[in-house]
């Protein structure tokens, strides 16, 4: 394929950065940030516990990010129970594209009572939250919040990285303590390729290196055709061609940003970043990387790994081997996982996630007229019966409770067994993780291990062996930051001006379009000049007054 034919696409090459909103909406302020709606008893909303959540039948309008594993939030199962128990029927409008359905809403004023699963990062929460669009609510909670003042006692974390800067909640979490998650930054390699070329899984970048030229060079598939693809990534989170690679250069968190000396930097203007480029400058010139990685998307990469021919991908960066193939296929299990490689400077670590929270799972706008409702409603999702049923399915249908003999993946004693999604109606079953819920590392680690079913036990053990031995020490791990609002408002307009500039030159740099060594300076100088000192004397100002606490 010629180099212009791809050029434009891959000049969107989504690398592993937050991107932020830039502006926000003015024209609407309910309330001030520091102003709490008053939360006292609602004649319409039961007490808190209580169900039904509201007397009468109740509608509120609720904004989802779309999933693939739900055909409609309207006929829902889970949906249909839930308002049968909290009697709250819920007005759908379904994103296709979270984040410009979410940028255009609140640009224009129209927006629902709720946003659910839009994962609104804390930026976001701070900048509108300070504008009245996003409601405060502590004293909801404080007030409603059975489940929700449980789990901040049970993992305090979550209130914690929940909280603004000025003390105000504006979103509630989802909760996940995903054990394998927490190193979602893997690479996947076929065993089968391994074996036929009569290789080891590679340990560092050279070996690395060696092992796609023979993927390439050696026909490891077998049918005489040189239709094998050394190394495929796709546009999706965990599936970029550089960041697992990345890492046996420069070790960073999932912001590109490291900690040295007490001090915050970005990974993407140092010298080690520059050679990790030229590093995959040389796969992409030789032909290991497929060109496709830069613009495709799941389902496009996932038609890839369901070639009917033969399998043709060699190494795929993901952070579960499905998601290059469907669950259903025996092809995932050709997959092993490759452990972090060591670099040429003697770099090797694994990108680490600490906590398993998503900021802004659901957020009451000043729309909503009644927010004690939508906040109990918030409040039943982390029950777990509600939690089993948003993520599981029905019980007896696609779960059931363990046996008293079942063991867990986590080798202690079970608390349910996954039944599958054979069962009439399992894939309109659950929300698909969309919105809250409260999955702890014991209730996720409490799935039965199932030799049938083996996913969720291959990455538990992948993780383990492979992955927890390299991750970072927490003293070099950069907490989760909290910024005034202004500080929210100067970051998320650096920050848009400098992901946008980093993506397509570093996009260009790979393929080859720009020459790494004689660009390089000039790229950090317009770093600078795009207020990145700035950007970093933000962050260290908020890392200086955490420490100080």
């Amino acid at each position: 394929m010629q180099r212009k034919k791809f050029l434009g696409s891959a000049l969107c090459l989504l690398l592993s950065a937050t991107v932020f909103l830039s502006g926000c909406n003015k024209t609407e302020t309910a309330t001030e940030a520091t102003t709490q709606p008053e939360a006292t008893q609602n004649e319409l909303v039961n007490p808190p516990g209580v169900l039904p959540i509201t007397k009468e039948k109740t509608t509120i309008k609720v904004m989802s990010r779309t999933n693939p594993s739900v055909e409609n939030f309207a006929t829902n199962e889970f949906t249909k129970w839930l308002e049968e128990k909290t009697n709250i029927h819920i007005e759908w409008d379904v994103a296709s594209d979270p984040q410009q359905k979410l940028n255009i809403s609140l640009a224009s004023g129209d927006y629902p009572d709720v946003y659910l699963g839009f994962n609104i990062t804390p930026v976001q929460l701070s900048l509108y939250g300070k504008d009245g669009v996003f409601i405060p609510l502590n004293k909801l909670i404080d007030k409603y919040g059975v489940e929700t003042k449980k789990m901040f006692a049970s993992l305090p974390y979550t209130k914690e990285l929940s909280s603004n800067f000025d003390g105000n909640i504006y979103g509630l979490p989802s909760v996940n303590e995903c054990y394998h998650c927490t190193h979602s930054t893997k690479m996947w390699m076929n065993q089968k390729w391994l074996d036929a070329v009569g290789m080891k899984l590679p340990t560092t970048t050279e070996e690395f290196y060696q092992v796609l030229k023979a993927f390439k060079e050696k026909d490891p598939n077998g049918n005489k055709k040189a239709d094998e693809l050394p190394l495929v990534g796709a546009n999706i989170a965990n599936s970029y061609v550089d960041t697992y690679l990345m890492q046996a250069f420069i070790d960073s968190d999932r912001s590109m940003q490291f900690l040295k000396d007490g001090k915050i930097k970005v990974a993407f203007n140092q010298p080690e970043y520059k050679e990790g480029l030229k590093y995959l400058n040389k796969l992409f010139k030789e032909g290991l990387i497929d060109p496709q990685s830069f613009t495709q998307d799941r389902n496009q990469l996932r038609k890839l790994g369901e070639n009917p021919d033969a399998e043709i991908l060699g190494a795929i960066p993901a952070q579960n081997p499905t998601v290059f193939n469907l669950l259903e296929g025996p092809r995932w299990k050709d997959y092993v996982a490759v452990p972090p490689l060591k670099g040429p400077g003697g770099v090797q670590a694994s990108k680490y996630i600490p906590q398993g929270i998503t900021t802004g799972s659901f957020v009451i706008t000043n729309k909503m007229k009644n927010p004690e409702i939508a906040m109990r409603l918030a409040d039943f999702l982390y029950s777990e019966e509600a939690t089993m049923r948003a993520v599981l399915g029905r019980p007896d249908m696609e779960w059931k409770a363990a046996g008293p003999n079942d063991i867990g993946i986590n080798g202690k004693p079970a608390k349910y067994t996954v039944l599958g999604n054979s069962s009439p109606g399992a894939k309109n079953a659950t929300w698909g993780q969309v919105g809250p819920s409260l999955r702890s590392n014991e209730w996720r680690l409490g799935q039965t291990a199932d030799p049938k079913n083996p996913l969720e036990d291959i990455l538990y053990k992948e993780t383990l062996n492979k992955y927890e031995p390299y991750k970072p020490d927490p003293k070099n791990v950069i907490p989760t930051l909290f910024f005034t609002n202004d500080q929210s408002d100067e970051i998320a307009n650096i920050s848009k001006t400098i992901d946008d500039y980093r993506k397509e030159t570093t996009a260009r740099m790979i393929i080859g379009d720009l020459d790494i060594d004689k660009k390089w300076d000039e790229y950090v100088k317009n770093l600078d000049n795009m207020k990145l000192p700035r950007y970093l004397q933000i962050h260290q100002e908020a890392y200086d007054a955490m420490k100080k606490k």
